[in-house]
């Protein structure tokens, strides 16, 4: 049995079902059987069916009218919610991201850093590219955007995977060297830029918040290539500095509210 970061034993029962829901949850709009399920995990077919109905009658996973088909529930959502309500550093960033969007006319993002991806936390969207699915609560690669590159780059190269990493457009850094001379340049600019590496017709700008060390939190703003000039990069790099001054200026260090691990 493993243990956890603090030495206590994992309970293995709460361990499979947040395997299961964090599988379900990856799987986005292609629900799965419970062959599929239990072949994935490794847990005998059995056991798999008595944790998905118990799930099912709490809300955390919800099943088709055959009873064939499993996807992640509403409950899930719930407590995603809950998470961005309760977290200070959520609520104290948003009213500048509304700020970065009215001086800017672009899609500005929250994230924060999860592992080797990036979780997005706030989202405010250009009136002029609008995007069919909010990405906030959606995870992206930390090597292929503005945001992930800008944490990336608070940290040392020893900390970067061997790779190859997965490429999102053919602009994506898939090896390790090409990552690690783009983090350089960008701990030497300090900001990073996605230059369609995440999104085809996109470029992003990236600016790590330091109010921890290193930062998990990071802000974006992204534009389409074809509204791009010079002028319009200069703009956006000056008022994002300055939001990140401000952000950082007012977020709560380690008194006052909870400082969460």
């Amino acid at each position: 049995m493993s243990e956890t970061d603090g030495g206590v034993r994992e309970v293995k029962s709460a361990a499979r079902t947040v395997e299961l829901l964090e599988l379900l949850a990856a799987r986005g709009d292609r629900p799965a059987r419970l062959q599929e399920l239990a072949d994935e995990l490794g847990v005998p077919r059995s056991s798999m069916y008595a944790l998905l109905q118990t799930l099912i009658g709490r809300g955390w996973v919800r099943t088709d009218i055959t009873g064939s088909l499993y996807g992640i529930g509403i409950h899930a959502l719930l407590t995603g919610t809950s998470y961005l309500d309760s977290d200070p550093r959520v609520r104290i960033v948003r009213p500048y991201l509304d700020e970065a969007s009215d001086a800017l006319g672009e899609t500005i993002h929250l994230g924060r850093l999860d592992g080797r991806d990036v979780a997005y936390l706030a989202t405010r969207e250009s009136h002029e590219y609008l995007r069919t699915i909010s990405r906030v609560g959606r995870r992206l690669p930390a090597h292929v955007g503005a945001l992930g590159k800008a944490l990336l780059a608070e940290r040392g190269d020893e900390e970067l995977p061997e790779g190859p990493y997965e490429a999102m457009t053919s602009n994506t850094h898939t090896g390790r060297e090409a990552l690690a001379a783009d983090l350089a340049e960008i701990r030497a600019r300090g900001y990073s830029i996605d230059r369609e590496e995440g999104v085809a017709g996109i470029v992003g700008f990236g600016f790590a918040l330091r109010y921890e060390t290193p930062a998990q939190d990071a802000i974006s703003c992204s534009v389409p290539v074809a509204r791009l000039t010079p002028e319009h990069q200069e703009r956006i790099v000056a008022v994002m500095r300055e939001i990140r001054l401000k952000i950082e200026s007012g977020a709560p260090g380690a008194g006052g509210s909870a400082h969460w691990r």
